[in-house]
């Protein structure tokens, strides 16, 4: 089977310092007998150096544009905006299937350079579960930033959380929760939804990690349906369920709404919803109406004596890029070492995929 040649563009989105592929995960690449081009990056959480000293080749940011027509180019995030026709095969995140803003241009560039992506989103097996995925380190930095907040409330700081950049290590982050919750009298009692999934485990980790007391919830104790008193018990609450639909008799209830919290027995001070997503007809979490940032990552939901901030940042993962780039690649790796036959595996059914998208921006 004839290798493939692999180029590893550089992130340009703003704060964005994972990547698809790390130095490790290059280097076995290498061994298998691919070529990998990389381009150099100031953002990455890997430098320059790591990726030449295995034997990656090292060329100038974004000139992916002029790489050999059969170069994979492989990324995570958006490409850079641009009109010009795309020729090659793209392996990312698009966010152009749910008929995102901007998804029929983009597509059309594609279709106009008879260009391919994979949209990483897509890569499914057999029983359609994404074969690798950051979920874990989402649940992880969730878990975290609420927990953070938390300890930061009973400092008194309004908002608990602002200006937030990413930590070189999972150490560096724990060693600034153990220093920030030692400062207070007594430990939060935490609730994590969605326990069982792997956002949940990040979520719950954290939590043990800590050793902070930590109740697990999944399908068995929401079927019957919210909103549930029980939550205001806890102090923090970190939401790891997505909700697509509605249940079999048409209801979608909510964990939470505004009467419950308006509740003044609340213990309950921040939420963070780690599957943040406040603008589907389902969610779980209809307290809330817009996405929080790096830079702004709290909203109020409840000021004044007993304040409750809400924590929904759509990218949690890159708040430990190391870690989340390094486990998120090597779910990856194995796919990729299949590129050389790409009829095969993962890779029929993203296509399929793609082409009918592309299909759609012509009805």
């Amino acid at each position: 089977m004839k290798k493939a040649h692999i180029w590893l563009r550089a992130e340009t989105k703003p704060q964005e310092q994972r990547t698809a592929l790390t130095p490790n995960n290059a280097k076995q690449l290498l061994d298998a007998g691919f070529a990998v081009t990389v381009e150099s990056s100031l953002q990455s959480i890997f430098s320059d150096h790591q990726y030449k000293e295995i034997g990656c080749e090292l060329v100038q940011q974004g000139s992916w544009v002029d790489a050999p027509k059969n170069a994979i180019i492989l990324g995570l995030k958006e490409l850079p905006e641009a009109t010009f026709p795309l020729i090659h095969q793209h392996i990312y995140f698009a966010h152009a299937y749910k008929e995102q803003q901007g998804w029929q241009p983009l597509l059309s560039r594609f279709d106009q350079g008879n260009g391919k992506l994979y949209d990483l989103e897509y890569l499914v097996d057999e029983n359609n579960r994404r074969v690798a995925a950051f979920g874990y380190w989402a649940g992880f930095a969730g878990a975290a930033l609420a927990t953070l907040a938390w300890a930061n409330q009973h400092g008194g700081m309004q908002p608990p959380l602002k200006d937030i950049n990413a930590y070189s290590d999972k150490s560096q982050l724990m060693a600034t929760l153990s220093q920030a919750i030692s400062k207070v009298a007594v430990k939060p009692r935490v609730i994590v939804i969605g326990a069982k999934g792997r956002s949940g485990k990040g979520a719950v980790d954290v939590a043990k990690e800590l050793s902070i007391e930590v109740v697990e919830w999944d399908l068995a104790e929401t079927q019957k349906g919210g909103p549930f008193p029980e939550l205001n018990d806890y102090d923090i609450l970190v939401n790891c369920v997505f909700i697509s639909g509605a249940a079999a008799d048409g209801s979608s209830p909510a964990f939470l709404n505004h009467e419950l919290l308006s509740s003044k027995s609340r213990k309950l001070a921040v939420i963070t919803d780690v599957s943040c997503d406040p603008y589907g007809a389902y969610n779980p979490l209809p307290i809330y109406k817009e996405c929080t940032t790096f830079k702004s990552p709290c909203l109020s939901i409840i000021e004044g004596e007993s304040p409750l901030n809400l924590i929904a940042i759509d990218h949690l993962p890159s708040l430990l890029p190391k870690e989340s780039s390094e486990d998120y690649g090597q779910q990856l790796l194995k796919y990729l070492l299949s590129l050389g036959n790409t009829s095969q595996g993962v890779w029929p059914k993203a296509l399929a995929l793609f082409q009918q998208k592309v299909a759609e921006t012509k009805l």
